[in-house]
């Protein structure tokens, strides 16, 4: 019998480590390892980032929590500014709800709603002052006129919305316009507070009284017993204007009894 011959295998394969096909013939391969590999440092790198992103926004969650929430900012001091129609106390009653309120969560809006019952009252604005104040700056409706009542006088604005009240005559600079507080519901009652409205301060003050019998024939009365025929209430900017400088002119003799401002570009003194 011919002996058998062992199996060829290249040197080359041997020092590779790979097993030959003649290998194979013999007997079954071992069994392959699952090797681990390291992960890319790449992934690592953003893995970090996510981390610390998350972390940072979970701390600035915490951070605005305290600011809105803490107690530390509870709202425990108003200051009101800017008032003259309306008591201070009152505004404090009004804004009385939001005490304890954190300063971070009270809005311009919730303080008008609380003071909208106060018609002097136009606008608001607010300022925080941590820890625990915050500053009302009240912005009043001007008046421009007195009207007479059962119960003593009341400021009105140019709209004829009663603003406040006051119980004697002197106790304001302003006109006193005939019809008692029946007057803002007559034809006239606009015409004449529009009038007024144009008026600068200074003339405004020295007014006693307004009327008119109609729409064309506004008459107004200064102290010292003159009177300001004033006509309709158009052009009464370029009619104001006149009329302040008329009043700064120098008294004649016999004093002007009458200012005929209808017509601002021919004025008339009597």
């Amino acid at each position: 019998m011919t002996p058998r011959k062992p199996p060829v295998t290249r040197a080359a394969d041997r020092g590779s480590g790979k097993v030959s096909l003649l290998d194979r013939a013999d007997g079954p391969l071992p069994r392959g390892k699952i090797l681990d590999f390291p992960a890319p440092r790449r992934t690592h790198r953003v893995r970090n980032v996510v981390l610390a992103i998350t972390a940072v926004l979970l701390c600035l969650g915490g951070v605005v929590a305290y600011v809105v929430f803490s107690p530390a900012l509870a709202l425990r001091t108003v200051v009101v500014e800017g008032n003259s129609l309306v008591p201070t106390a009152e505004v404090d009653t009004a804004l009385a709800p939001l005490m304890g309120t954190s300063l971070t969560r009270i809005s311009p809006d919730q303080v008008r709603d609380l003071l909208a019952d106060k018609a002097p009252i136009e606008d608001v604005e607010i300022a925080a002052e941590p820890p625990s104040t915050l500053v009302v700056t009240i912005q009043e409706r001007v008046p421009v006129a007195v009207l007479q009542s059962s119960r003593g006088f009341v400021l009105i604005d140019s709209e004829g919305r009663q603003l406040s009240s006051v119980a004697r005559r002197e106790e304001v600079k302003l006109p006193l316009i005939d019809g008692g507080t029946n007057a803002v519901n007559s034809e006239v009652f606009s015409s004449i507070t529009a009038v007024l409205a144009e008026l600068p301060v200074p003339v405004l003050s020295r007014l006693k009284s307004a009327s008119a019998g109609s729409v064309d024939s506004i008459q107004l009365s200064l102290s010292g017993d003159q009177r300001i025929f004033w006509g309709s209430a158009e052009r009464s900017a370029e009619k104001a204007k006149v009329l302040e400088a008329l009043l700064a002119m120098r008294a004649t003799d016999p004093p002007v009894k009458e200012f005929d401002v209808s017509t601002p570009d021919r004025p008339v003194t009597r």
